[in-house]
């Protein structure tokens, strides 16, 4: 078992979210806030969970409050906004450092010292994507938002679809 799918998270209703139960499948992980700027992210976030969810994909939202204290919720208020807001229906981490001394091995293993991609998160909504075989395949910037064609095209691949075969959906 890869690295990646031998991590045992804690989800933010404080269940077990072993990423064991993921192998196999392609996962986009983003570290979420619910005060920021790139907020709206949720909604694309979730489409794209939604449009690829069936075909091997899944979100993993990952709350993070060390970008200015953007997500200063407790566990029901990031889950109550982020099903009333955007209808969230992808899986929701509790809350980890991302960055730093307590940065949770999640993080160590997507961007530590020896990661595919290494260096510090820059802010929320970072994305990484993770190939079924639990390799990080690719990073995406803040900035790059869930509908940029090249974040679809990376899932496209990586879920082992072509441009035509995703349109027919």
């Amino acid at each position: 078992m890869s690295v990646f799918h031998s991590l045992n998270l804690r989800a933010l209703d404080g269940q077990d979210l072993p990423l064991a139960s993921y192998k196999g499948q392609v996962m986009l992980v983003v570290n979420v806030a619910s005060r920021c700027g790139l907020t709206p992210q949720y909604a694309g976030l979730e489409k794209l969970h939604q449009q690829y969810r069936d075909k091997g994909f899944c979100v993993l939202g990952v709350p993070c409050n060390q970008f200015a204290g953007q997500e200063p919720g407790s566990p029901e208020e990031i889950r109550e906004f982020c099903s009333t807001h955007y209808g969230v229906s992808f899986p929701l981490s509790g809350k980890m450092d991302v960055n730093g001394a307590d940065r949770h091995p999640l993080y160590r293993l997507l961007a530590g010292e020896g990661a595919e991609f290494p260096g510090d998160i820059s802010w929320n909504f970072e994305k990484f994507l993770v190939g079924p075989d639990g390799r990080v395949l690719a990073r995406f910037s803040p900035r790059t938002t869930p509908e940029d064609p090249a974040l679809v095209q990376a899932v496209e691949k990586a879920l082992g679809l072509t441009s035509e075969a995703a349109e027919r959906g």
